[in-house]
């Protein structure tokens, strides 16, 4: 069993250009609920003003996941996060020296003092804590350990691996948690960014090696390339890996729909998961195939996650896929006339830069000589 903390509303949003609303936020969040995420970073209470406003309508909401908030290893921070009505708390420092010293303008030894001063003040508080082991990815591995144990001693709950530039491949993302899985008994969280497009594959790996938690935003929304995909985690996880979750594929479409509106980054057709033509065929050997057997060309059924198969017409289309099409409309079309109607479609596709509509294959046939009409 794997478990899901989303953080579309906090490092999701602080993608360039992506501003949610109070009343998104709360909408986002109820999506999020009703699709089977185990946890909410609902945003950054010390933030103030709309951000307070906000984390503290979702908390409030009374939701079935757990809701969390996210900080820096401050203390007003956590007061705005109490203050908020959250009992999860995230509190990030950097691990990595290049980030120590350059962020912080301080050293390990101070960090350590942050964490504890942190961590200590939040259990006092009663409050579930999660310690983000920031950049952790370039951290010494002696010094990271070092983290964990800390943070354990001083009452933390949870740890999160941070690959916070996205330097990992998934083989060394496997070797790090494995190797800090055996020196700390706290479970792990794995944080993976997309910088070399393995967010997802990152996340899987640290899975893999047996993390129990992972951290995700909806479309893989988040700074510079973005975080590991909710909805391609969720479905790899539970169809390559077998790992069981509480996420309901189907509700997924929804869910990714009315984020893509609310924060202006629209659906690609090929997005993984949720894109309008993963299920599009029109490779004539592809289109012929799955019309035989879907799992022939399909690694999962459309009905699963709310799409559904379509073959299209155009450049690459053979004559089962034409005939298909045709016998949709109601039309039935011999090998011959398929032939020459899928002459000019190679034509218009080309012409056009699309594949054609039922209107576009009716206009052709019509075009035919009558004699060759069946």
């Amino acid at each position: 069993m794997m478990f899901i903390s989303d953080t579309t509303l906090r490092d999701g949003e602080q993608a360039p250009g992506v501003a949610f609303s109070v009343e998104e936020k709360i909408a986002i969040a109820r999506l999020l609920d009703e699709s089977g995420v185990d946890e909410i970073e609902a945003g950054t209470p010390a933030m103030g003003g709309m951000e307070l406003d906000a984390v503290r309508s979702i908390a409030a909401l009374g939701l079935s996941a757990r809701v969390a908030a996210w900080n820096r290893a401050v203390l007003s921070d956590i007061d705005a996060s109490i203050s908020a009505g959250v009992d999860i708390v995230s509190i990030s420092l950097p691990v990595s020296d290049i980030q120590i010293t350059n962020k912080l303008a301080s050293d390990r030894t101070g960090v350590l003092d942050r964490l504890v001063r942190a961590v200590e003040y939040a259990k006092a508080n009663g409050l579930y804590v999660c310690v983000g082991a920031e950049d952790a990815s370039r951290a010494d591995a002696k010094f990271l350990y070092s983290y964990a144990d800390v943070a354990m001693k001083a009452g933390a709950d949870r740890l999160r691996f941070s690959d916070t530039v996205g330097v990992l491949d998934p083989f060394r993302m496997f070797e790090v948690i494995s190797a800090l899985l055996v020196r700390t008994p706290l479970p792990i969280e794995v944080h993976a960014h997309n910088d070399f497009g393995l967010a997802a594959a990152n996340a899987l790996a640290g899975l893999r090696a047996g993390a129990g938690w992972v951290s995700t935003t909806v479309l893989g929304l988040g700074e510079r390339a973005g975080n590991a995909a909710l909805e391609e985690v969720a479905m790899a996880a539970k169809n390559l890996l077998g790992i069981e979750t509480r996420i309901d594929v189907s509700r997924l479409k929804k869910l990714c729909d009315y984020t893509a509106k609310a924060s202006g980054r629209p659906v690609g057709p090929g997005k993984p998961v949720v894109g309008g033509s993963i299920f599009a065929h029109e490779s004539g050997i592809h289109a012929d195939g799955v019309l035989k057997h879907p799992g022939l060309y399909e690694a999962y059924s459309p009905d699963m996650v709310g799409l559904s198969r379509e073959i299209a017409i155009g450049k690459h289309s053979g004559r089962a896929g034409l005939v298909h099409r045709f016998m949709n409309m109601g039309i039935l079309i011999d090998d011959e006339e398929a032939g020459q109607i899928l002459a000019e479609v190679r034509r218009r596709s080309v012409a056009l830069k699309r594949s054609l509509s039922d209107s576009d294959l009716l206009r052709i046939r019509r075009a035919l000589p009558a004699a060759t009409r069946m």
